[in-house]
């Protein structure tokens, strides 16, 4: 309970509400197990020399809040008067993350450990902003997005947990204005109309000024095996192939076909020679080599899709971005695209198809990851914090800059999901192969690889407590 003595400041100082956390010794929760992120580590460790920590940012405090730290400081909580010029300070000494849930308008704040932590730490939680004391004369406050309105008086579930920091759970006054979505691909490209064709990696041009008569959606890739539930004779369309016209742009999922035609920006296949070629005769194999279908940019020898015949390529969503032939290029930081994309494709499916489950397959076949969809109505708000030794990762760690100001706000999915390499969770992934109520969604297998790289930093950024759920991994990809 609140002594008589402080339950007066607050209410006489400050509009917000004040958690007294320096005594929570007897509501601490239990402990973190230590091996929960076990799974993220392991699926990183082929690339674990790329991963690094996330440099502090922000300014030191102005002398302004300084000459506010002294004996007036110890005296009364956080002013409203000090909230007014929450917006010139860089942070919370250890930073701060707020995940916001739109339909339920309810947000969960995790106030993280400074280092070292503090015995005594004051939380002051208003509507627009959030303020920590630590200690006697260290007073550090943070300016919320303007779409983001907390209601302090709903505060409730303070616990402290060992490695994570202070957890809070609290409603919002009004819901944040609704995700503004990047157009889908079948949403951006329009019948007669000019597009330009970049390979997402360097730039390269691949397709230039293409006007398509017509853009057309496929069916789903096992179309095919459901004709024979419909028909009650032999399947019509058994011998048939769907190939785009000179003209026509065929989408899927996550790909989509053009007719290479006479186009002179068409990639090059690297493995298209004789010895080959003879080879794949004298076997009397009607299969392809994996390497001869493949689709490689010119300049940067990434792979940008296969060659489905003689006349049809299909490129991947994740290795091409598409523009108007009026507009010019701006490179995107790879990983920010593939987030990007990999979320509006879940976001997508989960809509059109009534499906929350997903097997991540690459274009050897192989199942990388398993994702479940759990939310796609996050709103995340994140704090690096101004602690000096502060080694944690970003959630979104290349695009959350210090130009970005002290606190990024993004719309994202929340996911959980299995990483399936090295023949890991091997049953699991078998089962969710045969289940049809599990999509499969394919891309190139370096590009498999680098999302699990971005699920697995995106879940050690996380505080221990939150990185796993059941049997599960825990992530964030930005939209």
């Amino acid at each position: 309970m609140r002594k008589p003595r402080e339950a007066s400041r607050a209410r006489s100082g400050c509009p917000g509400t004040l958690c007294k956390a320096s005594g929570l010794r007897d509501r601490t929760g239990p402990r973190p197990d230590p091996t929960a992120d076990g799974g993220a580590r392991e699926g990183l460790a082929a690339v674990a020399p790329l991963l690094r920590p996330a440099a502090a940012t922000g300014p030191c405090p102005p002398p302004g809040c300084r000459r506010r730290c002294g004996r007036r400081a110890a005296e009364k909580p956080v002013s409203s008067r000090a909230r007014g010029r929450s917006h010139s300070i860089a942070g919370m000494a250890g930073g701060f993350l707020l995940e916001i849930r739109r339909g339920t308008q309810s947000a969960l704040l995790v106030i993280r450990e400074a280092d070292p932590p503090s015995s005594a730490l004051d939380v002051s939680v208003a509507a627009d902003c959030l303020a920590v004391r630590n200690g006697a004369c260290s007073v550090a406050t943070a300016a919320l997005p303007a779409e983001v309105r907390l209601a302090p008086s709903s505060t409730r579930g303070l616990r402290r947990l060992p490695g994570d920091g202070l957890h809070l759970r609290m409603r919002l006054r009004r819901p944040p204005p609704p995700a503004d979505l990047a157009h889908t691909l079948r949403e951006s490209l329009k019948p007669q109309k000019s597009y330009v064709f970049y390979c997402q990696s360097c730039g390269d041009i691949i397709v230039k000024d293409r006007k398509f008569l017509r853009v057309l959606p496929l069916p789903s890739e096992n179309w095919s095996a459901l004709v024979e539930e419909w028909c009650c004779h032999p399947n019509p369309f058994a011998r048939s192939t769907l190939h785009p016209r000179l003209d026509d742009c065929f989408l899927g999922d996550t790909f989509f076909l053009l007719n290479s035609g006479n186009e002179s920006h068409v990639p090059e296949s690297p493995m298209c020679c004789s010895e080959t070629g003879h080879h794949a005769s004298q076997s009397g194999s009607n299969l392809k080599s994996k390497e001869n279908t493949r689709v490689i940019c010119k300049r940067c020898r990434t792979m940008l899709g296969e060659t489905v015949s003689a006349d049809t390529i299909k490129y991947y969503v994740t290795e091409v971005i598409i523009r108007p032939s009026e507009e010019s290029f701006s490179p995107t930081p790879r990983s920010q695209f593939v987030q990007s994309i990999v979320a509006q494709c879940l976001v997508e499916l989960s809509s059109a198809k009534s499906t929350f489950r997903f097997t991540v397959k690459g274009d050897d076949g192989k199942i990388y990851i398993l994702i479940w969809l759990l939310n796609s109505d996050t709103l995340l708000v994140e704090s690096l914090g101004s602690s000096s030794s502060h080694s944690i990762f970003t959630l979104f760690g290349d695009i959350f800059m210090p130009s970005s100001g002290p606190v990024g706000t993004w719309n994202a999915v929340k996911v959980l999901y299995q990483p399936c390499i090295k023949s890991r969770n091997k049953d699991l992934a078998d089962a969710w192969e045969d289940d049809i109520g599990v999509h499969p969604l394919k891309f190139p297998s370096e590009t498999c690889m680098e999302l699990l790289l971005i699920l697995g930093l995106s879940t050690i950024s996380l505080p221990p407590s939150l990185r796993c759920m059941n049997s599960f991994q825990v992530a964030f990809l930005k939209m």
